[in-house]
């Protein structure tokens, strides 16, 4: 696992390459900063700490993180459980948005499509079972 730490004056960055799900949601939100073409990738002074850590606050792995941060404190518990040849059941206060941030469902239990067959995704509509999905 390759962490690296990357600082300026106000902010440091972490970055653990073993937990990267390339989403690149840093380089589309802040290319200045994050340009995995480049060497070293983050460029720490492409932009001004409060962008760089807006930005790194976006990152869906946790592979960015500001490690100085206080971690937010969970006042609930949500449970994901994996179904048997089916969907992943979420049970836990969640909305759910698009990438356009438009809140398609605010629900307490989520079925999520893991076979990548759902005509409703990310929702599972069942046709996991139609393609003997095994999982």
């Amino acid at each position: 696992m390759a962490t690296k730490h990357y600082s300026n004056d106000k902010v440091t960055v972490k970055w653990q390459s073993d937990l990267c799900i390339h989403s690149e949601k840093c380089f589309h939100g802040l290319s200045n900063v994050f340009n995995p073409k480049e060497r070293p990738w983050v460029n720490i002074e492409g932009a001004s700490s409060d962008e760089i850590i807006a930005q790194v606050h976006k990152c869906p792995s946790g592979a960015l993180s500001i490690p100085d941060e206080k971690e937010t404190t969970i006042d609930h518990e949500t449970i994901v459980e994996t179904m048997p040849n089916g969907p992943l059941i979420d049970y836990g206060n969640m909305k759910i948005k698009h990438a356009g941030e438009e809140t398609i469902k605010d629900s307490k239990v989520t079925a999520f499509c893991r076979c990548g067959v759902s005509e409703n995704k990310p929702f599972c509509d069942g046709s996991h079972k139609k393609i003997d999905f095994t999982g």
